[in-house]
């Protein structure tokens, strides 16, 4: 092991202390989910540690992994919490919480290969419950190929459900495979996999369904909606059938988040049809219940994908073939004055906060 850089440091005399970063608006309080751009952009990423050769892709906004170069291969790599709803059954919701933490790798096209994943448990998990989860991540990471290389697994005083750990992934590929999300190129058609809000529907039915008010079926179809949010393989499907140009998975400030995100990052005009955007009758119901905007509303499950209009149909034909949802619902235009998406000929801007999160604090305020 080459330890001339750790001497280095070693060595290296004391800096004087840092200043603090400053607080933009220390009396603001925090809002619930991911930080936004500009505290992304002002503390985390003017501070990023050492700078490294190896770092093709450090964080990014908007882009949920980095990538390295490693003897000239692409190492992808994605980190995220690890979130278990016993309510959802325990095998289900590991399944599920596994696939979240997985596509953000997934999404580069590049197949993830190796997980670590640590588990801070709370303490009234039996380890037979555990046992049940870990057997359902076993499993998936056997049928996906994955190996499962480090980990810690404790309880802790003080932890409590759902957020019970998190981990790392990594996949190994060629760089010239890797998919960015901010790939899109003026001429693409922009394709979306299942719809806006799936996931967020589906887990406030599941979670709190005796206080929304809709019909029964509408209820339990929208509690079925979950089996349709798991998104890895659709994305690797997507990416081995045409050359892909940009993938973004639709997860915190939904579809409406996504399209920004992609479309700024690409620098480029995003044209969208509404219309053409495919909502299920049980989404709409339970959004329209709960005063949610399903466009601004978590969708893990749902993909955003740019691809030249002559590799279309090989893209829906690799999804409908696996029984996923896929419609055109845009295309990418250059970007004119600014880079921005458009529905329908208005600007989207970006939600900012996910609109499930005020639907979840009603419903458990009630």
């Amino acid at each position: 092991m080459d330890r001339e850089p750790l001497e280095r440091a070693i060595s290296r005399p004391k800096r004087p202390p840092r200043e603090r970063p400053t607080v933009t608006d220390p009396s603001r309080e925090p809002a619930l989910g991911k930080i936004d751009r500009t505290v992304f952009e002002r503390q985390i990423a003017p501070r990023l540690g050492a700078d490294r050769d190896d770092v093709v892709l450090g964080p990014t906004h908007g882009v949920d992994f980095g990538v390295l170069d490693v003897g000239g291969r692409a190492v992808v790599v994605a980190t995220d919490p690890v979130s278990i709803l016993p309510d959802l059954g325990l095998e289900r919701a590991a399944r599920f919480a596994l696939d979240i933490v997985l596509t953000d790798v997934a999404v580069s096209g590049i197949s993830p290969s190796h997980l670590s994943i640590s588990f801070t448990l709370p303490p009234e998990m039996t380890d037979e419950q555990f046992a049940t989860v870990w057997e359902a991540i076993h499993e998936e990471c056997v049928d996906l190929g994955i190996a499962i290389t480090a980990g810690h697994t404790a309880r802790y005083a003080g932890i409590s459900y759902s957020w019970v750990g998190g981990a790392t992934v990594l996949g190994v590929g060629d760089r010239e495979d890797v998919v960015r999300p901010d790939g899109a190129r003026p001429g693409d058609a922009l394709l979306l996999t299942t719809g806006p809000a799936v996931e967020a529907v589906a887990l406030l039915s599941t979670l709190f369904g005796d206080r929304i008010d809709v019909s029964e079926a509408l209820l339990q179809d929208a509690r079925d909606c979950l089996d349709d949010s798991f998104a890895v393989r659709d994305a690797l499907a997507a990416a081995a059938s045409a050359p892909v140009h940009a993938m973004h998975d639709v997860t915190e400030g939904g579809l409406a988040g996504a399209l920004v995100e992609m479309s700024e990052g690409s620098g480029t005009r995003f044209e969208v049809d509404r219309s053409a955007v495919p909502i299920r009758p049980a989404v709409r119901a339970v959004c329209d219940a709960l005063e949610m905007d399903p466009w601004r509303a978590t969708s893990c499950g749902s993909l955003v994908i740019a691809v030249d209009p002559g590799d279309v149909s090989a893209v829906v034909d690799a999804l409908e073939s696996r029984g996923t949802t896929v419609a055109e619902i845009g295309h990418v235009q250059e970007a004119g004055v600014a880079p921005e998406a458009r529905v329908d000929g208005a600007v989207l801007e970006h939600p900012g906060v996910d609109s499930s999160w005020g639907a979840f604090e009603r419903l458990t305020g009630e």
